[in-house]
């Protein structure tokens, strides 16, 4: 069985491969391309390195490329410094555990509690764990069930989230699954991210469309807008933050514009 991790960094270097064209990495065009992008061949000369060994890359087979190598390949590739950091965390060697669902604390569930503006915490799989009454009462994650609790379940299945978002959804549902793509690749093939994935997939035709897509990106602040059936049109500044006490752990606050 071919390791899912492995799987999905030779499906990265594959997506980034086919959205570069010779003329931006300074090959000549040639002879008419039948597919999109780069050749493999082409790959595999501007990192040094040699075909077959590309295509066993490219393939997720079994082989552990070393440092040198992921370096060489996200220069010639064209990475951002995120998608770099992707691929380093994809090539890395060593078994996971199989994932458990955090604990929020005591101390954290009481601090978020204390809060005024909204502000919850989620794990690794981006299940919402606590949150206080503030965003009880624009997410009401109180009257979801416990396996719904997801944010971006929420955003890409739950139909009164995606009208809530109006024009702005696509724009959020998109730039969140790039993020999420970036820390399911990790756990590729653990039986919790499959089963999410699986719904996702069931759940949203958008989803499908953007997860081939293998965009990532890194998890940043920013702005959202979000019409409330009771509270009107609401303008938030977003941020999260890691907690000392378990990394997995991230804690959001929504901040009214």
């Amino acid at each position: 069985m071919a390791d899912p991790r492995r799987v999905e960094f030779g499906d990265f270097l594959r997506s980034r491969r086919e959205k570069l064209s010779p003329k931006t990495v300074g090959l000549p065009a040639g002879r008419r391309r039948r597919t999109a992008g780069l050749r493999r061949e082409e790959v595999a000369q501007l990192a040094g390195i040699g075909v077959d060994w590309y295509i066993r890359l490219e393939q997720g087979r079994t082989v552990s490329p070393s440092v040198t190598t992921v370096d060489a390949l996200a220069r010639a590739l064209r990475l951002t410094k995120t998608e770099h950091a992707h691929l380093k965390a994809l090539a890395r060697d060593g078994a996971k555990s199989a994932f458990v669902p955090e604990i929020v604390p005591p101390p954290i569930r009481r601090m978020i509690e204390s809060l005024n503006h909204p502000a919850y915490i989620t794990g690794r799989r981006w299940d919402v764990l606590a949150w206080n009454a503030a965003a009880e009462q624009v997410f009401a994650f109180g009257r979801l069930a416990q396996e719904d609790r997801n944010t971006l379940l929420l955003v890409m299945t739950n139909k009164q989230t995606r009208k809530a978002y109006g024009a702005g959804w696509a724009d959020v549902a998109k730039g969140m699954v790039a993020m999420f793509r970036a820390t399911h690749d990790v756990w590729a093939g653990d039986p919790a991210f499959a089963e999410l994935l699986t719904r996702l997939r069931q759940g949203s035709p958008e989803f499908v469309k953007w997860w081939e897509a293998h965009e990532i990106r890194s998890t940043s602040s920013g702005r959202k807008t979000m019409s409330h059936p009771t509270l009107g049109v609401l303008h938030f500044e977003h941020t999260s933050f890691q907690a000392n006490d378990d990394p997995a752990l991230k804690l959001v606050i929504y901040t009214p514009v």
